[in-house]
This record gives structure tokens, C-alpha cells and sequence, in this order.
């Protein structure tokens, strides 16, 4: 029997970073709304989105393509970070932590889709 998707580490960290990006998010300044802002809010709840649309699909090749836009949601979420830090809207404290967890989560997403392609090439076998 798969595990549900909200019993995934990999979820429960998605989930966890949500609070913090929307709290640092909410200090940038207004002209930044419908730039930094929406964008970093939507590449961190894409991150869970797709982690749970993944743990929906039937086949290992779809999981892992799902795991695989989780990732890249991941490193979007870096980059809108790491410009933050650099238009000064993030003290360096404040990135440093997410890109802690960002780093975290992306080993972990990275384990979570190298077995889940090694179950694909069993189930292909």
C-alpha cells in the first residue's frame, strides 16, 4: 500500500516552508506584489501541489515527473530568494534560513525520485 502523500517528509517540508516564505514575502515592498511576491508564493505552493498530484498518479514514470516539477519549483523558489537577498528586501539572516530548508528539501525530493526510478525500472521489468 503507497503512503498518503501528507505522511512524505518531503510534503510535511513543502508545507513547512509555505508559512515562512508568505511571512518574508509579506515585507516586500508594494511595487513588488504581482512580481517577487505572487511569484515566490506560487513556486512554494506549486512545490507541494505537485508533490501531491504525483503521489496521485498510478505509474512510477508519472510520479517522477510530478517529483521532477516539485524540483524545479524548488529552484524557482531559490532564485526569488536569492533576489530578494539581493535587492536588499531579505537580510541575508532571513535567505540564509530558507535556502537552508529550500537546500533540505531538494536532497530529499532528489532521494524520493531516485527510488522512485528505480521502482519504475523494476515495474518495467
Amino acid at each position: 500500500m503507497a503512503v498518503h502523500f501528507t505522511k512524505l517528509e518531503i510534503y510535511i517540508l513543502s508545507r513547512g516552508l509555505v508559512p515562512t516564505v508568505y511571512r518574508l514575502t509579506k515585507k516586500l515592498p508594494i511595487e513588488e506584489k504581482y512580481n517577487l511576491c505572487s511569484q515566490s508564493r506560487r513556486a512554494v505552493s506549486s512545490v507541494g501541489a505537485n508533490i501531491a498530484e504525483g503521489c496521485g498518479r498510478f505509474h512510477f514514470k508519472d510520479k517522477t515527473k510530478f517529483m521532477y516539477n516539485a524540483r524545479g519549483s524548488l529552484f524557482e523558489l531559490e532564485h526569488f530568494v536569492i533576489l530578494s537577498r539581493d535587492l536588499h528586501y531579505f537580510t541575508e539572516e532571513e535567505a540564509n534560513g530558507v535556502l537552508k530548508i529550500i537546500n533540505t528539501l531538494r536532497i530529499k525530493l532528489n532521494n524520493y525520485i531516485s527510488f522512485l526510478m528505480k521502482q519504475s525500472q523494476r515495474q518495467s521489468h
